[in-house]
């Protein structure tokens, strides 16, 4: 394993939620030239990110947006109920627009495409996913990877288990668990709270995410990112609350209340569809990337601190 320096040029990141604002931290702390995409061009000013107004679905739009790029990162998020019309043409116009410039193409994917799994989650399981979100994650990746083998781009795709971190709201153990706590409130988890579940810091995935652009050999492949040791959700919970310094409870969210709710609600029909995760243990295997690359995960305590620091200063603000 070795460090390589980054490759030298722009970087453009497509998507500014909590993945891409973390990009783009880490990379202008590398000293890297970082263009910032969304729809609108509009949002918190970051030292050394230019801001761009561009449709990534949008071929020549995303294509002008990406010019002049060495690298560019597909951090695009979209309504979670609504994946089906929104993200395939935001793969295309994202391949379109790194082809067009010469950039590589890095993808930050979940890890919904395996469906359910005994064991841990290893980059060389079979498509197994049962529903529709699942089926549509495994053929957008594999529209990218087909893109980087027939030779119209370099790219690589980077999956991360459920995510958390500063800015990080929607996610399982987001608002509903930092929040809460921070709130005083019981922290409310989905599925069982005793069973091992990889939970992965956004500043680990970013990190990640910088280094398959950089590096050769990631090019072509699906690399899990590093994670801290897999623990139960209870247990990831107490290390908050070690924290905090104060009691609270842990309020878990039957799943049939949410397969009932989504009958009706698009979102948590989508919710519904990866309950299995929650349910089950779900351990998520990171030694290929591991055995490749010299990057060590932050520990958890570490990862805890930085969440509830930004999670504080919200409350405070609001």
């Amino acid at each position: 394993m070795h460090s390589a320096p980054l490759r030298s040029g722009l970087h453009v990141i497509f998507g500014a939620g909590p993945v891409g604002l973390a990009l783009a931290e880490e990379l202008v702390t590398n000293g890297q030239p970082v263009r910032l995409v969304t729809r609108s061009g509009r949002g918190v000013s970051l030292a050394g990110v230019e801001r761009v107004a561009a449709d990534a679905s949008d071929q020549a739009q995303a294509a002008s947006a990406a010019a002049g790029a060495q690298v560019v990162y597909h951090a695009v998020g979209a309504d979670y109920g609504h994946w089906a019309e929104l993200l395939p043409p935001i793969m295309t116009g994202l391949i379109y627009a790194a082809s067009s410039t010469g950039a590589r193409l890095v993808y930050a994917d979940n890890l919904y495409a395996y469906g359910p799994v005994d064991g841990p989650l290893t980059e060389d399981l079979p498509v197994g996913a049962k529903g529709p979100n699942g089926r549509l994650r495994a053929e957008l990746a594999n529209t990218l990877l087909d893109a980087h083998r027939s030779g119209k781009l370099q790219a690589t795709i980077g999956r991360a288990s459920d995510f958390f971190g500063p800015g990080v709201r929607l996610s399982t153990v987001g608002e509903r668990v930092f929040g809460a706590v921070v709130r005083h409130k019981s922290a409310q988890v989905l599925g069982d709270p005793d069973q091992p579940h990889t939970y992965t810091f956004v500043g680990d995935f970013a990190r990640a995410l910088v280094v398959l652009g950089e590096r050769d050999e990631a090019q072509g492949g699906v690399w899990h990112v590093p994670s801290a040791p897999t623990i139960t959700t209870r247990q990831f919970v107490e290390v908050i609350v070690a924290q905090v310094g104060y009691q609270v409870g842990i309020q878990r969210t039957p799943g049939w209340i949410v397969r009932a709710l989504g009958v009706v609600n698009p979102t948590l029909r989508a919710v519904a569809e990866q309950l299995y995760q929650s349910e089950h243990s779900f351990v998520v295997d990171h030694s290929k990337f591991a055995g490749t690359f010299d990057l060590a995960p932050i520990p958890h305590a570490e990862s805890i601190r930085r969440t509830l620091d930004w999670y504080r200063l919200l409350s405070a603000r609001s």
